[in-house]
Formats: C-alpha cells, structure tokens, sequence
C-alpha cells in the first residue's frame, strides 16, 4: 500500500498523522510480519491532489481518499484483516492482473 503525506492533497500534519496511525494499527494487528505482513510506503505524491490523504492497495488497486488517522482502523480492519474494501471510500479500482503489469 501507498499512502500519499501531502502536502498538495492535505496538509502535512494530516498526512503524517495518517501515516503514523496505519504503522500503529499495522502493528497492532500483528500484519507488520509473517503470512500475512502488509507492505507500506509513505509517498508525497500519488498525482490526485484532492481530498487526501491518498491511498492505494495493490495487488487489488483499490484507490482510497480521505484517508485521515481517524479513518485508518477502519480500513486496516476491513480492508486488511476481512479482505473487503471500505466501498464509501473508495473512489477508483484499477487491479493488477496477469495481462497488466
């Protein structure tokens, strides 16, 4: 997963606190390692420079927006741990398949 910090999208603060409360939740879900390790990565840009903070999860290419800390137990709960994305959220699906890179 790609989580966009701003500053276009949202301020920084807003980003940064998104950022710090998906390792929190990551961590305290025990998906930091293991099976089911979750992969994150803090970006500045993800070239959609409203309602952020952005987000996207891959391999499925669920696009998020509005990411703030506030929302990301519900999407780590959701999205990561019941495998269903968070549908009022999600503004674009562009999934990775085998004839897509």
């Amino acid at each position: 997963m790609l989580l966009c910090t701003g500053p276009s999208c949202c301020t920084p603060e807003a980003g940064q606190a998104a950022w710090e409360a998906l390792k929190q939740q990551i961590k305290e879900r025990g998906l930091a390692a293991g099976d089911n390790a979750c992969f994150r990565t803090k970006v500045g840009c993800l070239r959609v420079c409203c309602q952020g903070p952005m987000l996207v999860v891959y391999p499925e290419g669920a696009w998020y927006r509005g990411m703030t800390a506030e929302r990301i137990p519900e999407f780590v709960q959701q999205h990561l741990v019941e495998g269903q994305p968070v549908a009022e959220q999600v503004f674009a699906c562009n999934p990775l398949t085998a004839d897509r890179p």
